[in-house]
């Protein structure tokens, strides 16, 4: 596979077609650092490195397409995260945007707790030795199994999400002994500025027990009268990729107005609200994400002050960002297989991935950025969209992007801000093999989740 600089291919229309694109950069090879890793960088070679390492060689030694997580920047940003918001708040990190036993230990290093919705990552966590009263068991459907291994474990608190489960897992704490710390997942009809899949607070929506009709008062109710229970606190969340911290306003108040509600009618101040997560990353340049501490004075400013108005006590915080820590510390690399230009549209550049390895584009409409890796070029600019290998029109990957003209197979190219939901969302489509996560830190590379082979995909296939 050739490295070296390709001959010019074609270039890209002079009127663009519609569609959602940034505009070239200045300078294509230049890597803006809001959507890549802290370590990324270009060598004297032209070549792209992470924790000291090429890709090229990188390419060599773990194929394409893989995942490259950059240690250093997931650390620092859990160490960014905690704090922010000191020791009188609670950070949990969401494991659904990507969770693996290496991840565990990294969390628990740093001083993180652990948010979990499924038996699955319960399991990961505990096997990785993540203390079980640091962790948070989520999810709108908790089988009795899933509840009764989390109750037996000692998590530190399971949120519940409907009237069923207050009883179900109230009833599975008595059977064990034991009181449960609880909180309830309060819809509070705030829809996110974000897309309608991944807003998860308006009430036409599978989550949470809705503020409205008194549903979340009622089911306050319930919890303080069941002995196996200990009622902490109220759980809301109001979406994904949020930048505005109006919401959160909204949200919050409304949270404190229970709260309030709750004080009156049962003399219980109830100690911790949980805000959730949805705080948004850079996946392109236009992205303007806000920092950790900025995050945590808002929100501390918001609770505090309507707290106040109501003469309520200020509770203990949790926030629950996953993707804002590890999103922007991993990026995908593919090799280029074909190039093909449709005049007067774009460029299709086909990659050895695709959409079961990132589902997002597809899924979610979502905008990524992409950048030539394996060399620089002084090509001038054409319209590109990368697509994926899949027998499916929608396997995108990035929509509309600026490559140099002189793009050819055996290139590699790479997408960053891909640690989150998309290694957690892949999938075998086509039976392609899932890519591995390799973690890069100080010159070292180490597979943390293995390339699937062809011998998985058939072993669990029994027929």
């Amino acid at each position: 596979m050739s490295r070296s600089a390709h001959p010019a291919g074609p270039r890209h229309a002079d009127v663009l077609p519609e569609g959602h694109y940034t505009a070239p950069a200045d300078d294509l090879n230049s890597l803006d650092p809001k959507v890549w890793a802290q370590t990324v960088g270009r060598d004297a070679d032209g070549v792209v490195t992470v924790g000291g390492i090429k890709v090229t060689q990188l390419a060599e030694e773990f194929g394409t397409p893989a995942y490259f997580l950059d240690e250093d920047d997931f650390r620092a940003r859990c160490h960014a995260w905690r704090g922010a918001f000191g020791a009188d708040a609670d950070v949990f990190y969401a494991g659904k945007a990507f969770l693996s036993r290496a991840v565990v230990r990294w969390l628990h290093e740093e001083g993180l707790n652990l948010d979990v919705c499924s038996g699955g990552e319960l399991a990961t966590a505990l096997a990785a030795g993540m203390p079980a009263d640091r962790i948070a068991f989520h999810g709108n459907n908790k089988t009795e199994d899933e509840i009764e291994r989390a109750v037996g474990a000692g998590v530190g608190r399971i949120v519940l999400d409907s009237f069923q489960e207050i009883v179900r897992v109230a009833h599975i704490a008595d059977r064990l002994g034991v009181r449960q710390r609880v909180q309830i997942r309060v819809t509070v009809g705030v829809e996110a500025h974000t897309h309608e899949f991944i807003a998860t607070a308006h009430e036409d929506q599978k989550f949470g027990i809705a503020l409205a009709g008194g549903q979340a008062a009622e089911a306050v109710r319930r919890a303080l009268r069941l002995d196996g229970l200990e009622l902490i606190g109220v759980h809301s969340h109001i979406g994904s990729q949020i930048f505005d911290m109006a919401g959160f306003e909204v949200s919050a108040r409304r949270v404190v107005q229970l709260l309030a509600e709750v004080r009156d009618e049962h003399g219980v101040e109830l100690p911790e609200i949980d805000l959730g997560g949805g705080l948004g990353i850079a996946y392109t340049s236009e992205d303007d994400p806000r920092e950790p501490h900025e995050i945590a004075k808002a929100l501390g400013e918001i609770v505090t002050r309507e707290c106040e108005a109501a003469n309520l006590r200020t509770p203990r915080i949790s926030v629950e960002p996953g993707r804002a820590i590890v999103g922007p510390t991993a990026f995908t690399l593919y090799e280029v297989g074909t190039v093909k230009p449709l005049e007067g549209l774009r460029t299709y550049v086909s990659v050895d991935g695709g959409m079961s390895d990132n589902i997002r584009t597809a899924l979610y409409d979502a905008e990524y950025s992409v950048a030539l890796v394996s060399r620089t070029s002084d090509a001038e600019p054409m319209l590109v969209r990368v697509v994926g290998k899949h027998c499916e029109s929608g396997d995108i990957v990035v929509k509309d992007a600026f490559l140099p003209a002189d793009l050819a197979p055996g290139d590699l190219i790479a997408v960053p801000a891909t640690g989150a939901y998309c290694r957690s969302m892949a999938s075998n489509y086509n039976h392609a093999l899932r890519p591995p996560v390799v973690a890069v830190r100080d010159g070292q590379a180490r597979v943390i989740v293995r390339r699937e082979t062809e011998e998985d995909l058939l072993r669990l296939d029994v027929g």
